[in-house]
């Protein structure tokens, strides 16, 4: 068979792991990936010229982005509702972009609510910072350094080649599931539900060659683009100094993003050599200043979030309400804080109090899911049925496809009595996933209701 990018297309016959006569690699061909097939092909990688082994169409990579990127922004509580900074990032972004081998991809810059530091990108070119991350960076040009290494993995495709070369497809969609808050052991088991960091198996996690190979687009889309590439350098000396001296708040960044001293040090050599000459471009820090002044004056609450959800991830409970407590002190309105503190209460039962900041959330952010799906929990607990389903159904409204909330409204209606809309809920969950604790009790009150025969 035709090799692509040096890799085999089909086992040999000789492969010992098979399913119903075929391999195991021929039944991973007929898998799909959340309902897109996949065509086994080689692809030409649009950075190299190289033939690539590629699963994933771009159209493939463009509604894989639609579907899922909503999720990953609403896990990292939503989208930064300060419009004018959100635009600004949107600005930088979009300056990179004629200089990148793949100009025709609908790309989008977005700010998320999300305190811990990080920045991803999906594949069809949507693109997230969070606020901590932002308030790490010194200036506009590494800003467009950062933006541009994200648009460098999708220019590369980074993701779809994971995807192809891992045959992950069943992998993918239980990643898919259970990172937009689902995948936990049991409707009870409200701190697996709730999930206690923002960041989810959505995120790709790259190698040392992808992070090599973004590095250096990222690079030089942002010289291209008028910036020095000194402002490269001082992100990979920020990034660098993070990874050894506060890993507690860089965990997903450096998982999904692996950092070393390598990376800082290529960058030191590219700005001697390859890059010199756009040394001397400016780095627009005053500009970077005046675009997310509002952001770093509340850079003591987002600090206090911060070593919150790294205590609450470690279950320190009460040390995490602590800290919570005091960010919301001096940032009474956060979304992020709220939903951390509704969360953080829910866990420990403390129901009541958990409804209440998750309401208090609502009402700063009523188009954004996670107060809703939060809420949810706290109604459920105090056995606050009719409420719960309407909070579980306007989350599922504003995140349509999470099969859990499919299931919590269905458990909802059967705490109301309900047991014919219960059961069509319990079905339509079954339908998604059947598998776990909590498509058992979906199946058990089935078959105690007489929908199902054993």
């Amino acid at each position: 068979m035709k090799d692509c990018g040096g890799l085999p297309r089909r086992e040999n016959d000789n492969d010992r792991s098979r399913i119903g006569g075929f391999s195991r690699r021929d039944f991973l061909w007929m898998l799909p990936v959340g309902g897109i097939g996949m065509v086994m092909g080689c692809a030409v990688d649009p950075v190299t010229g190289r033939s690539q082994l590629m699963l994933v169409s771009e159209s493939q990579e463009v509604e894989i982005d639609r579907q899922y990127s909503p999720r990953q922004y609403s896990a990292d509580y939503g989208i930064i509702q300060d419009t004018a900074l959100n635009r600004y990032i949107g600005q930088v972004g979009q300056s990179l972009v004629p200089h990148t081998h793949r100009t025709g991809m609908p790309y989008a810059f977005k700010t998320v609510n999300a305190v811990y530091v990080n920045a991803y990108a999906f594949p069809g070119g949507s693109i997230a910072v969070t606020r901590g991350i932002l308030l790490e960076l010194a200036d506009e040009a590494a800003l467009a350094g950062l933006l541009g290494h994200e648009l460098g993995h999708v220019n590369a495709r980074h993701t779809a080649e994971q995807m192809s070369k891992s045959q992950i497809s069943s992998v993918l969609l239980t990643g898919l599931q259970a990172a937009a808050g689902l995948g936990a052991a049991s409707y009870a088991d409200i701190a697996g539900q709730l999930g206690m960091l923002g960041a989810s198996l959505l995120l790709a996690s790259y190698s040392r060659d992808n992070e090599r190979e973004a590095d250096a687009l990222g690079n030089a889309y942002m010289v291209k683009a008028g910036y020095s590439t000194d402002g490269f350098v001082a992100l990979m000396e920020m990034l660098n100094s993070l990874s050894k001296e506060r890993p507690g708040y860089t965990d997903v960044l450096f998982s999904t993003h692996p950092m070393s001293d390598e990376r800082y040090r290529t960058a030191v050599d590219a700005a001697r050599t390859t890059y010199q000459g756009s040394r001397s471009a400016p780095r627009r820090r005053e500009r970077y200043m005046d675009n997310t002044a509002r952001l770093r004056a509340m850079k003591g609450a987002v600090e206090l979030m911060q070593k919150g959800e790294t205590a609450l991830s470690k279950k320190r409970y009460d040390e995490a309400e602590s800290l919570l407590d005091s960010a919301l002190k001096q940032a009474p309105e956060d979304y992020a804080g709220l939903v951390m503190m509704s969360k953080c209460l829910a866990v420990q039962k403390k129901s009541r109090e958990a409804e209440s900041y998750a309401d208090r959330a609502k009402a700063v952010y009523p188009g954004e899911g996670q107060a809703w799906y939060v809420g949810g929990f706290a109604q459920l607990d105090q056995k606050k049925y009719p409420e719960a389903y309407r909070s579980f159904d306007r989350y599922d409204r504003l995140l349509p496809g999470n099969a859990n909330a499919t299931f919590y409204k269905g458990y909802a209606l059967e705490g109301m009595g309900d047991k014919t809309t219960a059961a069509a809920h319990y079905q339509k969950y079954l339908q998604a996933t059947q598998q776990g604790a909590q498509a058992q009790h979906a199946y058990n009150r089935l078959v105690a209701w007489g929908y199902i025969r054993k």
